[in-house]
């Protein structure tokens, strides 16, 4: 294979690992509410949806390890704790809501079945594909992204070509940083983090001749094409939601946005053939979280198999339990575990991506440290208990656009590589 048709390759398997059917239904909404701001939000939702994951991919290019890595520095006991705390999270919303999402677009236009009932077979399913491990999930998502992009490049194409680029009033009140919290939405940093290294050893496998120097340029350039397809893709759909505006109930959910966009460029037909590509991407999605928890807890526990099908059994459970809610549901009881989790996901690929010495455990700790703290305001707001710092939030920079842990945690980067480069 030459080098560039592996460079295309490794670009499309990272497009695939961040491109989800949970990605589908964000943009088009964020577009619906920002008017002619259209493109401050979509630079907002690209900074953290396509930015910071691909760094996160870059990070893992540089450690060659696993989750457990990202975050050793700090501490192995952290390390541990961090883990768990994402492989619950992502077991417990994004999972669920690929169920959500294939209840709302695949299964309840077209049938008359409770959320219930889809929830429970749809996880059935995904525990009988987790434990036999089955190729068949491989193959398909190979074919499913292609079919996903040329559908969503047809819709994004006639829209763009066929309305009149009038805008209607922005109900963002911060576009740009609204369109950042949005992006968190997405999980792609963690998906980053979680099963990037998993993809990075398969890229590494299948270049073995390559010297360490030749991969990383490799993983680089797949990285910035599969950002700039991610970016295109992402900004497409913000600007189609924008401009269609109109066509719309202002209260519309998101699933319901992205069905009646697609009816509007490509038809019933088209509908019926992207509700279908999205429900087997979103199941995909499911299985890919569950092994990989079960995975994780089976490394922990001396590689047992016992940890591993219980594992999968509890990730299933909480799935039913969860998937039967609405999407947007979902969707508004995630915040609050993404603003205290994702910030310290942030921090954590960015500290692995600068250079070492820019880098050591202390800083790490201190940065990591400081994060959580400042993350504390953000995360109580996100809840509704914001009345129980009072006044304080409104003193640290940018608590306004929940993003307080921002400044003071590059200043204290800052400030501790300064100590350090004096000792």
């Amino acid at each position: 294979m030459n080098r560039t048709k592996e460079i295309f390759v490794a670009a499309f398997a990272l497009f695939s690992l961040f491109f989800g059917a949970g990605n589908l239904i964000l943009p088009p909404l964020l577009g619906f509410k920002s008017g002619a701001l259209w493109w401050l939000v979509a630079l907002g939702f690209c900074i953290s949806a396509v930015i910071i994951p691909i760094f996160g991919i870059l990070a893992h290019a540089k450690l060659q390890g696993t989750l457990f890595d990202f975050a050793k520095k700090v501490s192995p006991t952290f390390s541990l704790v961090y883990s768990l705390l994402i492989y619950v999270i992502s077991a417990s919303l994004p999972s669920p809501r690929t169920a959500a999402v294939t209840h709302e677009m695949a299964i309840a236009p077209f049938f008359d079945i409770s959320p219930l009932t889809t929830s429970i077979g749809y996880f059935v399913l995904v525990f009988v594909f987790a434990i036999n491990r089955s190729k068949i999930l491989n193959i398909l998502g190979k074919l499913l992204t292609p079919a996903i992009i040329l559908i969503l490049l047809a819709i994004i194409g006639i829209t763009l070509f066929s309305c009149d680029f009038l805008f209607g009033e922005t109900v963002f009140m911060s576009p740009f940083s609204d369109g950042i919290l949005e992006g968190y939405q997405t999980f792609d940093a963690i998906g980053a983090v979680v099963v990037g290294g998993v993809l990075i050893v398969s890229i590494n496998l299948k270049n073995q001749k390559a010297t360490y120097q030749e991969k990383k340029v490799l993983i680089r350039r797949a990285a910035f094409l599969a950002g700039i397809a991610l970016t295109l893709i992402y900004a497409g759909l913000i600007i189609t939601g924008s401009v269609l505006h109109s066509e719309f109930d202002a209260d519309i959910s998101r699933t319901s946005l992205l069905q009646g966009i697609s009816i509007a460029s490509l038809g019933n037909i088209g509908n019926l053939f992207l509700s279908l590509l999205v429900g087997l991407a979103c199941f995909t999605t499911a299985v890919g979280i569950v092994t990989g928890t079960a995975d994780f807890i089976k490394s922990r526990i001396h590689n047992s198999q016992n940890a591993y099908i219980i594992t999968a059994i509890i990730g299933c459970v909480l799935g039913v339990v969860m998937g039967q809610l609405k999407v947007d549901y979902i969707i508004a009881i995630a915040l609050p575990a993404l603003m205290f989790i994702y910030p310290i996901t942030i921090v954590l690929i960015l500290l692995n991506v600068v250079p070492e010495r820019y880098a050591s455990s202390q800083v790490f700790k201190a940065v990591v440290l400081t994060t959580i703290l400042f993350s504390i305001p953000d995360f109580l707001n996100s809840i509704g208990w914001e009345a129980v710092l009072g006044s304080l939030p409104t003193y640290i920079p940018l608590s306004q656009f929940s993003m307080g842990w921002t400044v003071p945690a590059v200043v204290v980067f800052g400030a501790i590589n300064v100590l350090e480069r004096k000792q």
